[in-house]
């Protein structure tokens, strides 16, 4: 096992490598970028923007505003900029490294991200890290509780449902899961904000916000229980379609391994029920869902939540990272996108290690990766 880890290990580097080479040339060539954006800014009513600029590049102190901003017969052909210098218009291409060639401003972004080094952010004056590390609580919130509320119901349905396959239990279920399935999670979401959060029916959960207001100021019981009731209704917005993957891949699962000889054997036997199901057909048939957890929590982590937090105000990964997609924030685009990738990769090795745990007779020393 160590062997394969080892390759594994060494094929995430040309992997990652790829993944960041084919961004990077997809972002060159989409229209728009801070250099664009910031000159929008201030070619229109957007004081700040000077600031920001005066600020950060270091050379124009203060807040002052830089040298040829106002010239009105200057344009810039390559941004469509009108009224600004062209030699402002280098400036603000140095202040965001687009005065250096593609190539290297890749291998440098890369040198940095390899020392978890993600720079600043072009607008908001604060380390990319820092960003990552404010949003951090909610993504986990979201991504953890309902892994783990998912897996905590699925299982022990699904596997009721292997049991009375066919039977009015069954049927009903499945109708149930699969209407919560056909509905988006961000109209079920809105749907319990109308009715349980203050809309036209029942304000019986906070509209937005992972706490209260008066949070620190709760026993610690109290800060649990808040805390849970803030994250009722967007983990039921979220939930409704993980519930349905996953209790009808358990149920498939154990009908799969309930068909098979050696259960038939096990139930000739005299073995009871309970100890054929838990006994033999557990292990083998959890094999796929026990060794899927960890890529199941990294997507709840990282996916799905984006309409989820715009709609309940919560401020994570997922909400950061559209808004720096949107406002060409690149360092933090960048950043997200080098550690999403970075743990896929990791948890589909844990995932394999995973399998070998469930199931030793797997052994991935003699496969090719």
């Amino acid at each position: 096992m160590g062997a394969y880890i080892a390759r594994r290990l060494l094929l995430m580097i040309p992997t990652l490598f790829g993944i960041m080479l084919v961004s990077f040339i997809i972002i060159q060539f989409a229209p728009g970028g801070p250099v664009e954006r910031m000159i929008a800014q201030l070619t229109g009513t957007d004081v700040a923007a000077t600031a920001r600029i005066g600020g950060g590049a270091g050379d124009f102190g203060g807040g002052a505003q830089p040298p040829g901003a106002a010239d009105a017969g200057s344009a810039n052909s390559k941004y469509g900029a009108r009224g600004l210098d062209p030699e402002f218009i280098k400036q603000l291409e140095k202040l965001y490294g687009f005065d250096k060639p593609a190539h290297e401003r890749f291998f440098n972004m890369l040198w940095n991200f390899i020392r978890f080094d993600f720079g600043e952010s072009y607008f908001r004056s604060v380390s990319v890290i820092d960003l990552i590390k404010e949003k951090l609580p909610v993504s986990i919130s979201l991504g953890l509780w309902l892994t783990l509320l998912t897996y905590g119901i699925s299982i022990p349905l699904g596997i009721r449902k292997a049991v009375h396959d066919g039977e009015p239990f069954d049927v009903w279920t499945s109708t149930l899961l699969v209407i919560g399935y056909a509905i988006p999670s961000f109209v079920f979401g809105v749907l319990l904000i109308v009715f349980f959060a203050g809309g036209e029916f029942f304000q019986w959960f906070p509209l937005r916000g992972l706490t209260s207001d008066n949070f620190d100021e709760l026993t610690w019981y109290q800060k649990i229980l808040d805390y849970f009731w803030h994250l009722t209704l967007p983990l039921l917005a979220m939930g409704v379609g993980a519930f349905t993957t996953m209790t009808f891949l358990t149920k498939n699962s154990f009908l799969d391994e309930i068909k098979k000889q050696y259960v038939i054997t096990a139930r000739a036997k005299g073995l009871s029920e309970n100890r054929v199901l838990y006994g033999h057909v557990f292990r083998n048939a959890m094999l796929i869902i026990i060794a899927g957890f960890p890529g199941a929590f990294l997507y709840a982590f990282f996916s799905g939540s984006l309409l989820i937090e715009t709609i309940f105000s919560l401020d994570g990964l997922g909400l950061l990272s559209f808004e720096a997609i949107i406002g060409r924030d690149y360092p933090v685009v960048f950043a997200n996108l080098y550690i999403f990738s970075l743990l896929g990769l990791i948890v589909h090795l844990i995932a394999d290690i995973t399998y070998t745990l469930v199931d030793p007779r797997i052994d991935f020393e003699s496969r090719e990766v």
